[in-house]
């Protein structure tokens, strides 16, 4: 063979090679679902609420002020609770199921069926929480999945679980590991709270879930980047399982408290800086940004992130990049983003939708203290 026919054949070879090469496998959210349960609870639900401070003193102010003061500060008007009959892992099931209908998929080809939850299911009365067998695999028995080699997975890991759940989809995806991930998130907080604190008001009930699947090509689409921080140091106690804040209070003892002011300080001053990190590191401009979806956990909080983000790339927050849904459906905590997310992508959330080739940054913080965000670019 002359030289020449052997620079053609080493050629043609790495062509050959680098055609292959780049073909990626991404990461893409094919179908969504949500539940929010039927029951709207507003605001003067808890106008015969006894409330007590941190020091367990009654608070010497009207419902009626405390509950306006609250309601000016998170936006919250209503919020849903679950039926007392139902399970957690039941409207997880029902999110799960409207995700693969949407999907268009045979269930039976999952790979994974992850759940994030906090509370796992929770007694009603007792708020006893029960985590064995897994919510994961609880749902999966309630789809009737028959296949074994498809495997239950739960996510707790606070707030963020759900999009932390979503982050570990997409490396088993890009991995080779798994071809299709349900991945859902579902809480009943309503079920864990204190009776006598304030921030009862905030909480509430339901459940998101998208299915995730693999898909061949030669630009990166569909889950991008993403970035996870971890606080366990000082934080950790920032937002607890703990006792009533009313000594005398004779019902369950292990309900959410928070420490409002350091939880608001800390998200303010990180998540901001980790959505920054994560855009820089994708290695495109804020303004190529549609929409980021914060975790609704304060609507105060959330539009002061927003603010500081884009302050932090020198620019002003363009209007509506932010969607709210705290207003009308409280914080369910992991379910808070997947059910936006539905909503928007269902043309269910007033005017905002998502753009063919836009992206969008999905964000939350939680208990831990966590921080995680992903950078989402919707297929062309």
């Amino acid at each position: 063979m002359g030289l020449i026919e052997i620079i053609y054949s080493k050629r043609v070879q790495f062509n050959i090679f680098a055609e292959y090469y780049l073909i990626m496998v991404n990461a893409v959210i094919t179908g969504s679902g949500h539940f929010l349960p039927p029951n709207v609870v507003r605001n003067d639900y808890f106008l015969d609420y006894e409330f007590y401070d941190e020091q367990g003193n009654r608070i010497d102010k009207s419902n009626e002020e405390i509950i306006a003061k609250l309601k000016e500060i998170t936006e919250i008007e209503e919020r849903r609770y679950a039926n007392p009959e139902m399970r957690n892992s039941e409207m997880a099931a029902i999110a799960a199921e409207r995700a693969i209908e949407n999907a268009g998929i045979d269930k039976e080809t999952l790979d994974y069926v992850m759940v994030a939850t906090n509370y796992g299911d929770i007694d009603p009365v007792t708020q006893k929480v029960d985590i064995m067998p897994s919510i994961s695999a609880r749902v999966k028995h309630i789809l009737k999945i028959k296949n074994n080699q498809c495997k239950p997975y739960d996510m707790t890991f606070g707030c963020p679980g759900w999009i932390e759940a979503l982050i570990l989809a997409s490396q088993l995806i890009e991995a080779g590991i798994a071809q299709r991930i349900l991945v859902a998130g579902a809480d009943m907080v309503s079920r864990a709270m204190d009776p006598h604190d304030r921030t009862a008001m905030i909480f509430a009930d339901g459940a998101g879930a998208v299915v995730l699947e693999a898909r061949e090509g030669s630009a990166k689409t569909g889950i991008i980047n993403h970035i996870t921080i971890a606080d366990n140091l000082d934080e950790l106690d920032f937002l607890v399982n703990g006792p009533s804040l009313n000594k005398d209070f004779d019902g369950a003892h292990s309900s959410v408290s928070m420490k409002g002011r350091k939880v608001y300080e800390y998200a303010l001053r990180k998540v901001p800086a980790a959505i920054k990190r994560l855009i820089e590191q994708s290695g495109i401009d804020i303004d190529d940004v549609q929409k980021v979806l914060l975790h609704q956990a304060n609507a105060k909080m959330d539009h002061a992130m927003i603010m500081r983000l884009f302050k932090l790339f020198g620019k002003e927050a363009p209007k509506d990049i932010d969607p709210m849904t705290i207003q009308k459906f409280g914080n369910s905590s992991v379910a808070t983003v997947p059910t936006m997310f539905d909503l928007i992508q269902k043309g269910q959330l007033g005017h905002h939708k998502f753009d063919p080739g836009s992206y969008t940054v999905f964000a939350s913080v939680g208990a831990g203290m966590s921080i995680n965000a992903v950078l989402y670019k919707f297929p062309e």
